[in-house]
C-alpha cells in the first residue's frame, strides 16, 4: 500500500512537472506571433486562418487536458468528492471530443516529414478521439471498470504530447540528426509507446 502510495505520489509530481515544461514551451505562442518557434516550420501554412486555428485551439486546450487527466485517476478524490471526479471528467472529455480532438486532425494533415508522419498524427488523433469517447459512454452507460480501463488510453494518449518532445530532446542531445529528421523518426514510437505502457498497467492492475 505505501509502495503504491509512493509511486502515485512521484508520478503526480512528474506529470506537474512536465505540465509546467508544456506551458512554458506553449505560454510564447499568447503573442499571437507566426515566427517563432514550432511555427517556422509551417511558414506555409500560416495565413490559412483554418491551420492557425486549428493550432492555437489544440496547443492552448491541452494545457487544460493535461491539468484535468491528472486528477482523474485519484481514488481520493473520486472518494471525497465525487461530483469534482465527475465535472473535471466533464471538462477533459468535452475538450478532446468537441475541439483538441478535431483541430489535432486538421493539424495533423499539415504535418510534416511526409506521408509516414502525416499518417501517424492522422492515426493518433482519431484513435485519441475514439479512446475518449468510449470511456464517455461507458460512463453513461454506468460501465464504471469499461470507463477506467479506457480513460486509461485515453491519457496515456494525451501524455503523448509530452513523450513526443522527450524523444526529441534526447535525439538532439545524443544524435546528429536535425530536428525535421528526429520529428520524423519519434511520430510512431511518441504515442505507441504511452498505449504499450498503458496496456501493461492496465493488465496488472486486473490481476
Amino acid at each position: 500500500m505505501i509502495i503504491r502510495y509512493l509511486f502515485g505520489l512521484l508520478a503526480l509530481i512528474a506529470l506537474a512537472f512536465f505540465w509546467w515544461l508544456m506551458f512554458q514551451i506553449i505560454w510564447p505562442y499568447s503573442s499571437g506571433r507566426t515566427d517563432i518557434d514550432f511555427l517556422l516550420s509551417k511558414q506555409q501554412w500560416v495565413r490559412e486562418w483554418h491551420y492557425m486555428a486549428a493550432f492555437y485551439l489544440h496547443v492552448f486546450s491541452s494545457l487544460w487536458i493535461l491539468a484535468a487527466g491528472l486528477t482523474q485517476f485519484s481514488t481520493y478524490l473520486l472518494r471525497r468528492w465525487p461530483f469534482l471526479h465527475r465535472w473535471i471528467g466533464k471538462i477533459y472529455v468535452g475538450i478532446i471530443l468537441l475541439v483538441s480532438g478535431p483541430a489535432a486532425l486538421v493539424m495533423a494533415v499539415y504535418a510534416s516529414g511526409g506521408w509516414l508522419t502525416k499518417a501517424s498524427f492522422i492515426t493518433l488523433s482519431l484513435v485519441w478521439w475514439w479512446a475518449t469517447w468510449l470511456a464517455y459512454r461507458a460512463i453513461r452507460e454506468k460501465k464504471v471498470r469499461e470507463h477506467r480501463i479506457w480513460m486509461v488510453r485515453s491519457y496515456a494518449l494525451t501524455l503523448s504530447a509530452i513523450t513526443l518532445r522527450l524523444m526529441q530532446y534526447c535525439l538532439a542531445m545524443y544524435t546528429t540528426l536535425d530536428p525535421s529528421e528526429s520529428y520524423t523518426l519519434v511520430a510512431w514510437p511518441s504515442w505507441l509507446l504511452n498505449w504499450f505502457i498503458a496496456e501493461i498497467l492496465l493488465y496488472y492492475s486486473e490481476k
